[in-house]
């Protein structure tokens, strides 16, 4: 039970240290297209997050994948960039883009699993199984993902219902935020 509750707390501090703001600025910006009344739609969509996340996290732990870091490092926040100015290009929210995004989720998730591999590797004895620390961190994640999402959803709330901010400008002015921070740091983090 104390490698789990470990495991948990990596995968907590994963998404929630100030370490992870490539991290959350993801999930900003995979949420910023919702409202507060589609949480049933964000729980799946960062979920199927944590489930590409996941896969290719337990993947390379096991060495079947195997990616230089300095491509892992550089391919994160590209997706940033990739979802943020989906959100600035996007003209309506259809139903279509709702699938299309689970799918980028779920495929972005597994980009961003390889970044966590190297201290994963180190961290997960050879004798032992991969499933209890795996499962441990990505409930972690998990709900790390889902406090920020909260977080986000009430600041929407608050900005939406009490301010009277415009949805469009509200998701324009922070998947244009997003973006910014995200390109800087893609470009900063060029691998060749």
């Amino acid at each position: 039970m104390q490698d789990f509750l470990f495991y948990l707390n990596l995968g907590w501090e994963h998404i929630i240290s100030l370490d992870a703001l490539d991290h959350q600025l993801f999930v900003l910006a995979l949420i910023a297209i919702y409202s507060y009344s589609d949480w049933k739609k964000i729980l799946v969509l960062v979920t199927a997050f944590t489930i590409g996340h996941s896969v290719t996290l337990a993947l390379s732990i096991l060495d079947v994948v195997r990616v230089p870091s300095a491509w892992v490092e550089f391919l994160i926040p590209l997706t940033i960039v990739l979802t943020s100015l989906g959100n600035i290009l996007m003209k309506s929210k259809k139903q279509s883009q709702n699938n299309i995004n689970y799918y980028l989720a779920l495929f972005f998730g597994l980009i961003h699993g390889m970044g966590f591999a190297n201290t994963a590797r180190v961290m997960i004895a050879k004798s032992q199984s991969i499933a209890l620390p795996l499962l441990g961190f990505n409930i972690g994640l998990e709900v790390g993902q889902i406090v920020i999402v909260l977080g986000i959803l009430v600041l929407l709330f608050v900005l939406l219902n009490i301010f009277k901010v415009n949805k469009k400008d509200w998701v324009l002015f922070v998947s244009s935020g997003v973006f910014a921070l995200s390109l800087k740091m893609t470009l900063e983090r060029l691998p060749f």
